[in-house]
């Protein structure tokens, strides 16, 4: 059983400082690290209970507030029309440029902490997915999980609506898990079959699955949760993540080395 502690940091970005959330094993020693990118809704009750079952499993887990230019730290947006609304705005109302820096900052704190083995990777959900995906055009990324990643298909991200990532997609180097749901109206079939040609084109290492779910089906709260679909597919995250940056370096403990002697 791993035990998990929360804590914040706050990093210099080049657009103002960033609140970043910090979930790691409670237990000493030094674990890989994940750079894990929301939804749109920022740090929400759903995304930390994700983060903590990732650092369950042995990873020290940071996550940006993505929109630390417009938003008070700390600031969640609500699972409603309004909150969507804003949060689709900010989206592209930041640079592109802004998005990559963040990304630079999270490593970068990753890369130095002392708790830290210096292997690290990336996961998001929705947008997250999106920056996840640029994300691990850092070389230090060794993988990637992108669940449901929205835009890269049609460049809509950041200011201007003009992103490139499926042209800076040949930067990636480690290996990818893409996952996405085939009823998801954000991605279509022509959307996703776009993505996957281009990295088969680059010979990009990856794995590739389509499931029958909706979009936010990964989300523990609303009507289109997928708790199934869930179970499945943190396994794979799991062991993709175990395979990819492997595990901390704890020392063992040698067998009855805790038990009480009558």
């Amino acid at each position: 059983m791993i035990i998990v502690n929360d804590e914040h940091v706050t990093l210099d970005t080049p657009t103002g400082p960033m609140r970043t959330h910090i979930v790691r094993p409670a237990a000493p020693g030094r674990y890989p690290g994940i750079l894990f990118y929301s939804e749109i809704f920022q740090i929400t009750a759903p995304i930390r209970r994700t983060a903590a079952m990732l650092a369950g499993h042995g990873y020290i887990v940071a996550m940006p507030e993505i929109y630390h230019e417009f938003e008070p730290a700390g600031t969640v947006l609500a699972y409603d029309q309004a909150g969507s609304d804003r949060g689709n705005a900010l989206k592209t109302t930041k640079d592109l440029a802004a998005y990559d820096d963040d990304a630079r900052a999270v490593l970068g704190h990753l890369r130095s902490r002392p708790d830290c083995t210096g292997r690290l990777g990336a996961m998001g959900i929705c947008i997250g997915g999106h920056l996840a995906f640029r994300a691990a055009m850092n070389p230090e990324v060794l993988g990637t999980v992108c669940f449901y990643a929205t835009d890269i298909h049609k460049g809509g991200l950041g200011k201007g609506m003009a992103d490139d990532s499926m042209q800076r997609a040949a930067e990636i180097q480690g290996e990818l898990l893409m996952i996405w749901g085939r009823q998801d109206p954000h991605i279509p079939t022509e959307g996703r079959m776009k993505v996957l040609q281009r990295l088969n084109e680059l010979g990009k290492r990856l794995s590739w699955h389509e499931v029958n779910g909706a979009h936010a089906f990964m989300r523990d709260e609303g009507v289109r949760y997928d708790p199934e679909l869930a179970y499945a597919l943190y396994g794979l995250v799991f062991d993709f993540f175990h395979r990819k940056l492997g595990e901390g370096d704890l020392p063992a403990v040698a067998s009855g080395a805790g038990e009480t002697r009558h």
